[in-house]
């Protein structure tokens, strides 16, 4: 089946940088949008912000201007560099990917990775 796999999280000071990355793998024929989500501690999963085949993105107002994704599409990876972070930003971070397998396409998740600022 299709695998979605992050690395990247960890504990960073308040202003500081990180880059997430997720590669899928598997069977599938083309991936569409990719994004990634986010879920703080008693909260719902919220979006962080999602980008196209094409490269076109959107995001979260709350990270605007500090938070950017990229794609390789020949690694079938998706990247988030996360600067200026906030302890707000501390969370499980998820990627999630559109793939298309056959004629329909899938939503899959990828297993979270643990990002935590510290003020």
């Amino acid at each position: 089946q299709v695998q979605l796999v992050e690395s990247g999280g960890g504990l960073v000071q308040t202003g500081g940088s990180l880059r997430l990355s997720c590669a899928a793998s598997g069977r599938f024929f083309n991936i569409n949008a990719m994004g990634w989500y986010r879920q703080a501690p008693g909260k719902q999963r919220e979006l962080v912000g999602t980008i196209t085949n094409g490269g076109r993105t959107n995001y979260a107002d709350s990270v605007k201007g500090r938070f950017t994704i990229s794609r390789d599409n020949a690694k079938n990876t998706v990247y988030l560099q996360m600067n200026s972070l906030k302890p707000e930003d501390t969370a499980v971070y998820y990627c999630n990917a559109q793939v298309v397998i056959g004629i329909q396409s899938y939503h899959y998740w990828g297993q979270g990775t643990q990002v935590t600022v510290s003020s």
